[in-house]
């Protein structure tokens, strides 16, 4: 029996269209933990570990740039600076701008500085709820048009604001790796960043990429559908990727800015191709946020979406865009 190559991600398993040894073999791959999930990166053509190794590099020094909690990253300094100016990196200032525009298109439901609010919630179910009085004092201070940029330096207006990357900075990292690969002759690979995945050329023997989508709130191994894409970037958010019940109610980390609870829409997983991987951050977790009734409206504004796959909570999907999809049997 011939072995097919299979690479597991958090959200998505990536298989190839049909079987071959050659396609077993010949490759270089490698997974660490980072950015808090696995990340794992394979190179079909030309396989290269030295590219491996210093793609996760690349990932590790963009994490210490990015994270909220790790003392004296530039996100860190920003959130730190009681209102006043604080210098940033180039990739910093970049992704910070991307995501005020994406507050912008959104009408603000997604909201870099949802820090204060975020950091309230604990997803394990260990700490419980918040208290209320605390998520309306948090939600005060999320307000993405109150970031200032001047030259080189981030400002938040309200000093209590914190800025929070996490809805994109996944992407901005996949989007990176995969600048750094093609930079470097790497003409087949997939980047997996904990479920933000990105397609580089074609896969094995010239075939379109595979990619499984897990079925919501289903067991390892069952899965809603296959994406078949080129090479694209495919990002999942979904109600039960971090999430914990409590008293029968299902409490999930996509939060609501407006209202610092956990958002209830129609949709309860958005999965997005793009020609980036940060706009699939950031559009999968809005079109959850805005509901399948808006949706299209939003995909139209933004140019970086090939096309989308919202499941809803009553079972069905929505598909928007030209993208190949089948259902499981």
């Amino acid at each position: 029996m011939k072995k097919c190559f299979f690479a597991f991600s958090a959200v998505f398993v990536l298989l190839f269209s049909g079987c071959s040894q050659e396609r077993a073999e010949g490759f270089a791959g490698g997974t660490e933990f980072l950015l808090d999930t696995i990340c794992t990166i394979t190179i079909f053509d030309p396989p290269d570990h030295a590219l491996i190794s210093r793609s996760f590099e690349l990932c590790a020094e963009y994490e210490a740039l990015f994270s909220i909690t790790i003392e004296g990253s530039d996100i860190w300094r920003v959130n730190h600076a009681n209102g006043t100016p604080a210098t940033v990196s180039p990739s910093t200032l970049e992704i910070i701008m991307e995501g005020m525009r994406y507050g912008g298109l959104s009408g603000g439901m997604f909201d870099i500085t949802i820090g204060r609010l975020s950091g309230l919630w604990d997803f394990s179910g260990d700490s419980g709820i918040p208290d209320e009085a605390d998520i309306e004092l948090a939600g005060k201070t999320v307000d993405y048009t109150q970031i200032i940029s001047h030259g080189d330096t981030i400002q938040l207006n309200n000093p209590d604001a914190w800025i929070d990357l996490g809805g994109i900075a996944k992407g901005y990292i996949a989007d990176r790796i995969a600048d750094f690969l093609v930079e470097n002759g790497v003409e087949s690979a997939i980047i997996d960043l904990g479920g933000n995945i990105v397609t580089i050329g074609e896969g094995p023997g010239g075939r379109l990429w595979r990619v499984g989508v897990r079925a919501p709130f289903g067991g390892d191994g069952e899965y809603f559908g296959i994406i078949e894409a080129g090479a694209a970037s495919i990002v999942t958010s979904g109600t039960d990727q971090r999430s914990f019940e409590l008293d029968g109610e299902l409490y999930h980390h996509i939060l609501d800015p407006f209202t610092g609870w956990p958002v209830t829409s129609d949709v309860i997983s958005a999965t997005v191709v793009t020609s980036s991987s940060l706009a699939g951050d950031a559009m999968s977790t809005i079109l959850l946020l805005a509901g399948s009734e808006n949706a299209a409206e939003l995909i139209r504004q933004s140019p970086d979406v090939i096309g989308a796959l919202l499941i809803l909570d009553n079972g069905s999907h929505v598909l928007h865009g030209d993208i190949g999809f089948a259902l499981m049997q």
